[in-house]
């Protein structure tokens, strides 16, 4: 699996689309300093568990989780899926977990923050290696689902959202709330904390 399987859904679906071997690992400072990009365009893969449910969720790399926004779309709240169990969900390695090539079928996310860019760069089944792609093409080829769980305005015209404000099937929209100051959130709550510090 890894980064052969990632190469290998590439192949078939997007041939195009060339996997970067890097010189160091693929951490959002280090991808974004060595290929001049801002931090952003680092598409990071979150593996998440939400109630009984496990999710991928590809967001900016200097993004983080909104609780309010997570559980207003997905029902509930996001703790992160440990490493080895994430692992063995995607086949990948943390640090390299991207939506391509997985070990078994799971759902795809991507925060609409995304769009804000022609191109961004996700890793490719290793922490090594790294593509380019356009976001909205990455959403085609894996399935994805457009949504809006991350802090702040997205700042992109509505029509150009398309389902951004999607409900995820079995769950209900909740009513907008205030969100709590980070003096009021416990760190075991949710993975808001830290989030744009980790690259899954």
């Amino acid at each position: 699996m890894s980064l052969e399987s990632a190469r290998t859904f590439l192949a078939e679906k997007a041939p195009d689309v060339t996997i970067v071997e890097l010189d160091q690992d693929s951490s959002t400072a280090t991808l974004s300093a060595a290929w001049n990009i801002a931090p952003a365009q680092i598409a990071k893969t979150l593996a998440l568990r939400i109630g009984d449910r496990t999710l991928l969720l590809v967001a900016c790399g200097d993004s983080r989780l909104d609780a309010r926004k997570v559980k207003a779309v997905f029902g509930g709240k996001a703790r992160m899926v440990p490493a080895e169990e994430a692992t063995a969900l995607t086949g990948h390695p943390v640090g390299g977990i991207c939506p391509f090539g997985l070990a078994r079928p799971l759902p795809v996310y991507l925060d609409v923050r995304l769009t804000a860019y022609a191109e961004v760069v996700p890793a490719a089944g290793s922490t090594r290696h790294a593509l380019r792609i356009d976001p909205r093409r990455m959403a085609a080829l894996v399935g994805g689902q457009w949504v809006d769980v991350c802090e702040g305005s997205v700042g992109l015209d509505p029509p150009s959202l398309g389902v951004m404000a999607a409900v995820v099937p079995g769950t209900s929209p909740r009513p907008s709330e205030e969100r709590p100051s980070v003096a009021q959130r416990r760190p075991d709550e949710s993975v808001e904390r830290g989030v744009a510090d980790n690259r899954a």
